[in-house]
């Protein structure tokens, strides 16, 4: 399957057209890694967005306090890790870790991605929506959930 064609699956690039995905994909780059390789560490700086094209990954927060590592999700094709990257470059809040052997993934810079929106505005406002939505969606959630329990 073409880059494009996983973009086109993924949510956060939900109504861009087919020349905007073009344009996305053409700042993508290929990354491999095998089974136990860090893919991003906790409180690196996040200057890097992740696509999985093939394999799998695991989001794991590691808490100082009581030394306990926490797997958080497990992630395969056609997901994303590292959105936040594309808005800040605030810390990682987590360690992302290939579990297959090989794992590959499109990694999108920070920086060309600001490139890219300084270029096509229309693909920025896009994106940057559907992550706002996604962010309220999950902070609406959380919030109802801590009121119920």
């Amino acid at each position: 399957m073409s880059i494009k064609e996983i973009l086109k699956g993924i949510e956060m690039f939900d109504g861009l057209t087919d020349s905007d995905l073009e344009s996305v994909a053409a700042v993508c780059r290929p990354r491999q890694f095998q089974e136990g390789d860090v893919v991003a560490e906790q409180h690196s700086p996040g200057v890097e967005m992740f696509i999985i094209e093939d394999g799998f990954v695991e989001v794991v927060v590691d808490n100082s306090d009581d030394a306990a590592r926490k797997v958080i999700v497990n992630l395969g094709s056609g997901q994303t890790v590292g959105e936040m990257s594309l808005v800040d470059q605030g810390p990682r809040s987590a360690t992302v870790r290939a579990i297959s052997s090989p794992t590959v993934v499109q990694v999108v810079s920070q920086a060309d991605f600001e490139r890219l929106c300084d270029e096509n505005s229309r693909i920025g406002y896009v994106v940057m929506r559907n992550i706002a939505a996604d962010l309220s969606f999950r902070l609406r959630q959380r919030l109802m959930s801590d009121k119920r329990g």
